[in-house]
């Protein structure tokens, strides 16, 4: 019966959170904890959506996974000691430390990812090795008991393979194929190896400005 904290904080991205949620809040008896530096309702950061955080960061204090979802709101929380304090608490005792997108810089900023392979949105990729992390471009990447997700919907893959691990291939197929996550994009402009190089320099420069 895994208890799964998920960490929202203002312009977090919606499907960073919503995504592993989607995914994890069906293992057999999960307790889902959305939490916050305060409880309320926490506006993602498109602006044009709110996620709901039911309990304070100091009222949850050991769960099993950890979800730190990624959006425009990390670099504010960069050195935010309340946040970092308890990102390394919770994973003190965790089973499982789980980032998505630019949620892993704020593992970085905890101290937790030093030395470990990680991956992190595209664009943000190498500002891990500021943190002592080893960037990888891989999808989802686990060492030891922490593990990243690349961006956005990384998450829902991330989900999937934690799934494998909590509970066997055979209950994580049964989830994917309950979601009926079977991507069939009408691109393939996915990443930046593949999408056209003008598009992602064009991207790249527009993300830097947000």
């Amino acid at each position: 019966m895994p208890e799964i904290a998920v960490l929202l904080y203002d312009r977090v991205t919606a499907l960073d959170a919503v995504g592993p949620y989607e995914v994890l809040q069906r293992l057999p008896g999960a307790r889902l904890r959305w939490v916050a530096p305060e409880p309320g309702a926490i506006g993602t950061d498109e602006g044009k959506l709110r996620l709901m955080a039911g309990e304070r960061l100091e009222d949850v204090d050991r769960p099993d996974i950890v979800v730190v979802p990624g959006g425009f709101g990390t670099d504010a929380l960069l050195d935010d000691a309340r946040v970092l304090g308890w990102l390394r608490r919770v994973h003190e005792t965790s089973r499982w430390t789980t980032s998505v997108c630019t949620g892993s810089l704020l593992l970085g900023a905890a101290g937790i990812l030093k030395g470990l392979r990680a991956t992190c949105h595209w664009a943000q990729l190498e500002r891990l090795r500021e943190y002592g992390a080893l960037p990888t471009s891989e999808r989802v990447v686990f060492d030891g008991k922490v593990v990243t997700a690349a961006g956005v919907s990384a998450g829902i893959d991330m989900g999937l393979a934690l799934a494998a691990r909590e509970g066997g291939d055979e209950l994580a197929q049964a989830i994917q194929l309950g979601i009926e996550y079977d991507p069939q994009p009408p691109f393939d402009a996915g990443s930046p190896r593949k999408a056209p190089a003008a598009l992602v320099e064009a991207l790249r420069k527009r993300l830097a400005r947000a």
